[in-house]
């Protein structure tokens, strides 16, 4: 399908051309041989070279020329500065992952500087796989909005809300007052939305999660958990209150367009029904929940229901990357072979749970998410030069099972050129590794044997 969108003229920032142009709007359009036109860190048109190049002079041209033009990816669930846990425990069960090896370990080594060098970690890890936009939830989040500002990425960044003590909060009242200092703080930002990530309903009361997402409505913030995510989940939390986490948030008035719900493994028809109907964005994350044996998300049910679903990587430390090209990989794998139908989440379906389908998880599909006129420029160029893209029949299908991460070349956020023909532009990659292997060889000391 093809669709001009070239209306303006004039003087901008930069055009990318010559490339062949998905633009996941609502209607999928492709424009072969292509262009984007950006002003100002907004995409002023779409369209056809010969028209863009004709209408609009551009302080700056990148030639996209025999590649891929594509939205940035929409990370919608992780944990930044969890890459500096990459690998530490592997093989184990979600609930015995948490008890006992991540929270003590976190409880002994988290700290900000932990938090700011795990998230610089991340953001170069998602930068050069073409990640433009993640939503976070940790602690000491603050650094994490800083590490985004930094690097020139779109963040969500969600302070941790528990009732149990923390890395950076002995309760949740200190919790909540952190909290409310990065809403205050960021708010009204360009590129970093702050928002609150009570942990889960397992961990958080519901008094708690009550006055979590009333902080978020003075602030209009978003509100980030884990739900339903594994069936050791739905056991504790039938036992304490005797229904399901679902329903439980659903009765407690805080299922809404707010919400942002990652995993949603063990979720059953009316629950899905509950989940679409309140707008509430869910976030799949099929690598983290295949390697922590949590169960298979109902993808392909929510799909048919149009409920407001994303993908994300989760945390490096469950992953054990945040590479969204193999998640997408992964999850269009999975669902065939789960409900043994090869049309279960189809590759366009799942390259638009990466992008606008992110998007609009994370409620933010009026400014991310499609290249169209009036969104904010945060795009990517794809190589298609390698062997693994010869010959190239669907693009969508490329890009979801035959790309990988390395083919993401140029990286565009808010209309700034973060990276350059794979050269990173605006971080200090070897001072991160200095700093990363610091902490690794102080937590590799401090394990068991």
């Amino acid at each position: 399908m093809r669709r001009e969108t070239t209306r303006q003229t004039g003087r901008v920032d930069l055009v990318v051309t010559g490339g062949t142009v998905l633009t996941m709007d609502p209607e999928e359009t492709v424009v072969e041989n292509g262009a984007v036109a950006i002003r100002d860190g907004a995409i002023v048109a779409v369209g056809a070279r010969r028209a863009v190049e004709s209408g609009f002079q551009a302080r700056r041209t990148i030639d996209a020329s025999g590649r891929l033009v594509l939205p940035g990816f929409v990370n919608g669930h992780t944990h930044a500065p969890m890459t500096l846990l990459r690998g530490v425990k592997d093989d184990v069960d979600l609930m015995t992952w948490l008890t006992n090896y991540m929270f003590p370990i976190e409880k002994r080594f988290v700290s900000r500087e932990f938090v700011r060098w795990g998230a610089l970690l991340a953001c170069w890890e998602m930068i050069a796989s073409g990640t433009t936009t993640f939503a976070d939830g940790y602690f000491h989040e603050e650094e994490v909005a800083r590490a985004a500002d930094e690097s020139g990425l779109r963040a969500l960044p969600g302070q941790g809300i528990f009732d149990v003590p923390t890395p950076d909060s002995q309760t949740s009242a200190e919790g909540l007052a952190r909290a409310e200092k990065l809403l205050s703080d960021w708010s009204g930002h360009p590129r970093i939305t702050p928002s609150l990530c009570p942990h889960a309903c397992y961990t958080v009361e519901p008094d708690t999660f009550v006055r979590t997402m009333r902080l978020a409505e003075r602030y209009d913030a978003p509100v980030q958990t884990h739900l339903a995510e594994s069936p050791a989940e739905i056991a504790l939390v039938g036992e304490r209150y005797a229904t399901t986490p679902v329903r439980h948030l659903a009765n407690l008035g805080v299922l809404n367009e707010r919400l942002v719900a990652a995993h949603c493994v063990c979720v059953d028809d009316e629950e899905i029904a509950k989940l679409g109907s309140s707008g509430t964005g869910v976030v799949h994350c099929p690598e983290s929940n295949m390697k922590l044996a949590s169960g298979v998300a109902p993808v392909p049910r929510m799909l048919a229901e149009e409920v407001r679903l994303g993908l994300g990587t989760d945390g490096a430390a469950s992953n054990n990357d945040l590479d969204m090209i193999g998640e997408m990989g992964s999850a269009a794998r999975l669902h065939k072979v789960a409900t043994l139908d090869p049309t279960a989440a189809p590759a366009h379906a799942v390259l638009r749970m990466a992008t606008l389908g992110g998007a609009r998880a994370l409620h933010m599909e009026d400014r991310i998410g499609s290249l169209e006129p009036g969104k904010r420029a945060d795009l990517m160029v794809l190589d298609l030069s390698g062997p693994g893209a010869l010959p190239l029949y669907d693009a969508a299908s490329h890009v979801v099972y035959s790309a990988r991460a390395d083919a993401v070349e140029t990286v565009i956020v808010e209309g700034r050129v973060l990276m350059d023909r794979r050269r990173l532009k605006t971080l200090d990659t070897d001072e991160i590794r200095v700093r990363v292997g610091r902490f690794g060889r102080k937590i590799r000391a401090a394990l068991p044997e």
